[in-house]
């Protein structure tokens, strides 16, 4: 086999390996070993193999990856979300599907804090769905509210993936974090917005919140809840201001999470223990996907693939627009089966020289792809989401109900997508400030 056919070959394999569930860093390295081996020789193999992690891994701009993860994890710990849920339902109830909106503005907040869509899905799956279900919302609006929902953590700042994305792109990280505000903002109304048209047009839905509310109690869900809005408008302001840079804003969230934790005397010991061992378990893996994913960028250049792509795809579509759909189509197929990091690490290095070649612009081209993985986590068969909100609620949803619900939420997402590619200047707007 030439070089290109041994690139398709690593590839399919890859594909192959993580729809069987493997995991994604073992997979991309090993895959990329065997692949360089193919093309070079072991020796070459080897040596790549002791120099690209140490020098990925160096990267300065890295550290910002377990800062932002203990600001969430010690967030958590604290209690600082806690009442979120309560205290949205407090000034959103009573409009029409009211408890789905509180909690896709729970969850946004929520999301923002842990940067995990995954960890907002399981948590707002207990917290939320039982009190709708309670008033006999139908279970695929309850459900559905909820996986959705969670998504919002991928493209409100800070997130991960717009932190991988940045490295792997050369991209401004606090750029793609000030641009993620306006979209992320866009997505929740959107939501919001479909959730009251439906519940208004068929009030059976979502009955009408009855229950009355006290001025006291809604002063004392402001006393709750202040912890997180100040702590993500204090790491985004500070951002944009070029107060510090999205690196030293990881750290300047975290410290203010545990000095906000200590004031309300709300952290234990064993709590910020806690945060620090899942702050080491989830940069472990974070850091074991990327190295991967480093490895198998080295053996795609290697084997000529992304560039066959880019010619490809330039030969049958040639304007950015053309390109950016038949990406679009790749991701949310791919999203129906691979995990939203896999496939934004899997394909970066193949469609990065075709941004190139059509001088599209990283930071608009990075909220794109993040709104398609959102969409990749509540599409079926394989949406992660759907899966962790069946999974937390267990008996009590048929998966069906789920999916059924995520469904019209997909469709909202395709409307907000379709806004983020016509009107580039939504992403754009606030990173241009900041020149």
């Amino acid at each position: 086999m030439d070089r290109l056919e041994i690139g398709v070959v690593g590839v399919i394999a890859v594909l192959v390996l993580l729809v069987l569930r493997m995991q994604v860093g073992v997979v991309l390295g090993i895959v990329a070993f065997i692949g360089i081996a193919a093309i070079l020789n072991l020796s070459a193999a080897w040596a790549i193999l002791t120099a690209v992690p140490l020098d990925f891994i160096s990267q300065w701009s890295l550290s910002a990856v377990p800062m932002f993860l203990l600001m969430g994890y010690i967030a958590a710990q604290a209690g600082l979300t806690r009442g979120l849920f309560a205290s949205a339902r407090i000034f959103v109830g009573r409009i029409p599907g009211g408890l789905a909106s509180a909690t896709v503005i729970a969850s946004a907040l929520f999301a923002s804090s842990s940067g995990s869509s995954v960890a907002t899905a399981a948590a707002f799956s207990r917290i939320a769905v039982p009190e709708m279900l309670r008033i006999n919302y139908k279970a695929s609006l309850a459900t559905g509210s909820v996986a959705a929902a969670g998504t919002l953590g991928s493209m409100i700042p800070p997130s991960i993936l717009m932190i991988l994305f940045g490295i792997f792109t050369n991209t401004s990280i606090g750029a793609l974090f000030v641009a993620g505000v306006l979209p992320g903002i866009l997505s929740a109304v959107a939501f919001i917005a479909m959730i009251t048209i439906r519940a208004s047009l068929n009030p059976s839905l979502a009955p009408r919140f009855t229950g009355t509310v006290t001025r006291a109690e809604i002063w004392e869900s402001l006393r709750d809840i202040w912890p997180l809005p100040f702590l993500i408008l204090g790491v985004l302001g500070g951002i944009f201001a070029g107060i510090f840079t999205p690196t030293e804003a990881g750290a300047m969230g975290a410290s203010m999470a545990l000095i906000i934790a200590l004031a309300r005397r709300s952290m234990t010991w064993a709590g910020f223990r806690q945060a620090l061992v899942a702050t080491a378990e989830g940069t472990c893996t974070v850091f074991l996907i990327a190295i991967g994913a480093t490895m198998f960028s080295s053996f795609l250049g290697l084997s000529t693939l992304p560039l066959k792509v880019t010619e490809l795809l330039l030969s049958i579509a040639q304007s950015p627009l053309a390109v950016i759909a038949v990406i679009a189509v790749v991701y949310v197929v791919l999203g129906m089966f691979i995990d939203s990091v896999a496939i934004m690490l899997l394909t970066i290095p193949l469609v990065d020289p075709v941004l190139g070649q059509l001088g599209v612009n990283t930071v608009w081209f990075g909220i794109i792809v993040i709104k398609l993985l959102e969409i990749g986590l509540i599409t079926p068969p394989v949406g992660l989401n759907l899966f962790v909100v069946k999974s937390a609620l267990g008996s009590r949803v048929k998966l069906t109900e789920v999916i059924k619900g995520a469904g019209w939420f997909v469709a909202t997402d395709i409307v907000t997508l379709i806004l983020l590619v016509s009107f580039p200047a939504i992403s754009l707007f606030l990173p241009g400030l900041m020149d």
